[in-house]
Order: C-alpha cells, then structure tokens, then sequence
C-alpha cells in the first residue's frame, strides 16, 4: 500500500523559508517520478514541483527561483525547500506520485 507522509508545515512571515518533508512506503521510491502539489483555501489542486528518478526538476512558473525539490532516494524521502515565501504561497502541499495517489499534506500558512 502507497503512503506518503508530508511533515514541516508551519506558519512563516512574508519573505520567510520552510522545508517540507515526505516520508515515502509501499512501494519502490528510486523507481518512481514525485511530485508536490498544492491546494489554496477554496481552490484546486496546483502543481507545484517535480523531480524524475534521475534527479531531473521542473517547476510551476509561480515558485520558479524560490522553491527546490529534491529526494533522497536510500531514505525514501521527499523533499521541498521554500524560500522567499509569500502570502499566495498559503495551502495545503501535498507529495503525490500523481493526483490520484497522495498523502494528506501539510498546511503552510505565510502572513504577516
């Protein structure tokens, strides 16, 4: 059975950085594509970021420069750094291998 865990949501000022994690089981990690999205406060689920199992990272062009994904596949572990985060940065982020099939997520809120 697929889990993913998200952790390391918080609260942050404008300007402000966090790190997200998500902790990978059930299946082969190093083998698969993963992805985070996100889903604001009345709105639908956003892509944000994704990285292939070679390593290879795309992102939307809203976190273009300020965000990183990254993983580490020995620990099945998935990773976002956020930096120069903003108030429209404000959700849910989600790890996802795909839409369908995705943790719960972690809530990040950025105001002032």
């Amino acid at each position: 059975e697929v889990q993913l865990v998200e952790s390391g949501g918080g609260v942050v000022q404008p300007g402000g950085s966090l790190r997200l994690s998500c902790a990978a089981s059930g299946f082969t990690f190093r083998r698969v594509d993963m992805r985070w999205f996100r889903q604001a406060p009345g709105k639908g689920l956003e892509w944000v970021a994704s990285i292939n199992t070679v390593h290879l990272t795309a992102y939307a062009p809203s976190v273009q420069g300020r965000f990183t994904i990254s993983r580490d596949n020995a620990n099945n572990t998935l990773w976002l750094e956020m930096n120069n985060l903003k108030t429209e940065d404000t959700g849910v982020y989600v790890c996802a291998i795909n839409e369908n099939e995705r943790g719960q997520g972690t809530q990040v809120t950025v105001s002032s």
